[in-house]
């Protein structure tokens, strides 16, 4: 299994702030683990669809459906997993 780089990390939080247009987000304020929907940092299903999109864009990682995504985006750490696991 591949391993996740902090890099990756820093990468997909500032994917995250920039796609999302979080103006007043750093990268260091999201936590790695911290869940992304609901009590983190409180994203909707118009947020995960434009994160989807950043994805396939940036990374070329499809997301085939619902299911996938509610596991892939329980996190930052998650999703980069994802992207490591699923190479293009």
């Amino acid at each position: 299994m591949a391993e996740v780089t902090e890099e990756l990390i820093v990468q997909l939080k500032k994917l995250i702030i920039e796609r999302l247009k979080l103006e007043d987000v750093s990268p260091e304020d999201i936590g790695t683990d911290d869940p992304l929907f609901g009590e983190g940092l409180g994203l909707d299903s118009i947020d995960a669809l434009e994160l989807v999109l950043g994805l396939e864009k940036n990374y070329g990682v499809i997301i085939p459906d619902a299911q996938v995504g509610q596991r892939v985006f329980q996190s930052v750490r998650t999703i980069a997993q994802y992207i490591v696991d699923n190479p293009i």
